[in-house]
């Protein structure tokens, strides 16, 4: 799960940095090209859109295929408070918006978790695609 550059310090382990996370995603593309990778945001810590946006772009130029927006929720009083609700037509903004910055596939709504399935099953479909589209292609060489 990434975390905006701004909220990282706040959200995530120390040890696990904005650039470190962004270099472990793109570490696993250059080790399996082929690989899809994704990650998610939860929103609702008080972000700005610019930031959020620029955390999109900061994907797609190491080439993360897939984003998932969810509103954030506290588990317990020890984690940090939620600052605001997301709205739904905030949501649909920052889907179009990572659409258009050619994401493969974005799952974004307030119940969206990172393990959100729609997500999986759409790999899974896009995964298979390709596989048989390869296949094809290779049995056209014969």
């Amino acid at each position: 799960q990434q975390s905006l550059r701004t909220l990282q310090k706040f959200v995530r382990d120390s040890r696990a940095g904005y650039k470190q996370s962004l270099r472990t995603l793109e570490e696993a593309k250059r080790v399996k090209p082929g690989l899809y990778t994704k990650t998610s945001l939860m929103l609702g810590l008080g972000e700005e859109d610019e930031e959020v946006i620029q955390t999109m772009k900061d994907l797609r130029a190491i080439d993360v295929d897939v984003i998932t927006f969810g509103q954030y929720l506290r588990p317990t009083d020890k984690h940090l408070a939620v600052v605001n609700y997301v709205t739904p037509e905030k949501f649909d903004y920052f889907k179009r918006i990572g659409e258009d910055l050619g994401f493969k596939y974005v799952a974004s709504g307030p119940m969206v978790r990172s393990s959100y399935k729609a997500g999986e099953f759409y790999l899974e479909h896009l995964i298979k695609k390709e596989r048989d589209h390869a296949a094809a292609d290779n049995e056209d060489d014969d």
